[in-house]
């Protein structure tokens, strides 16, 4: 089946994204933006629970409780992520590598499941993880899945409304392509903010 046209660049935006973060968060090196390869080391336990600021929101262990001004660890498992029902904190509490990484995974995770899938899952359903490498391992598979879906679509599915059910963003009213970029825009944008993380992480000490 050939890709519809309109779909094309969205793709190659994201292959592009998703190669980018998935390099600098892994190593040995990365993308520095204008080709040239930058050594790298992949994220560390500590730089991947590490709160820049007071009161984080993060990943945090179940039995711990949530963290400040957060209500409930989402999610299954030993381990979720801080946050809370609607109104949500103001201003918004800034949240940890661990936490942005979380909510990237399940996203993908969910939006594939209700566009090709059982259409069932819910964010009780996904396992944050309290170690960086198998969040990193975990994000890049939702990246996966959800990229096998892309390839699947036609013309038809992307003018359809309602094609993927995701019941936490705005998929009932809108047209899939419109989803598809919405996909693209939460990789480009919490990746640029996990990519400043690790700058900041790494340059704490200097000056001291």
């Amino acid at each position: 089946m050939a890709m519809p046209p309109r779909l094309v660049p969205l793709l190659e935006q994201f292959d592009f994204a998703r190669e980018r973060l998935v390099n600098r968060l892994n190593g040995p090196v990365m993308d520095s933006g204008n080709g040239t390869d930058v050594a790298v080391g992949p994220v560390t336990e500590d730089e991947y629970l590490w709160e820049p600021v007071p009161d984080c929101w993060s990943v945090r262990r179940r039995e711990a409780g949530p963290g400040p001004r957060a209500t409930l660890l989402a999610g299954a498992g030993d381990w979720g992520r801080d946050t809370a029902p609607p109104p949500h904190p103001e201003p918004a509490p800034f949240t940890t590598l661990a936490w942005r990484l979380s909510h990237l995974a399940e996203m993908f995770l969910l939006r594939t499941d209700h566009t090709a899938g059982t259409r069932t899952l819910t964010r009780d359903d996904f396992h944050s993880r309290g170690d960086a490498a198998s969040a990193v391992a975990d994000f890049d598979k939702a990246m996966g899945a959800w990229r096998e879906v892309l390839l699947s679509v036609t013309d038809e599915d992307l003018d359809t409304v309602g094609f993927s059910s995701y019941p936490h963003g705005s998929d009932p009213e809108n047209p899939f392509i419109e989803i598809v970029w919405w996909m693209n825009q939460e990789l480009l944008h919490h990746g640029a903010e996990i990519a400043l993380l690790r700058d900041l992480y790494r340059a704490r000490s200097v000056g001291r």
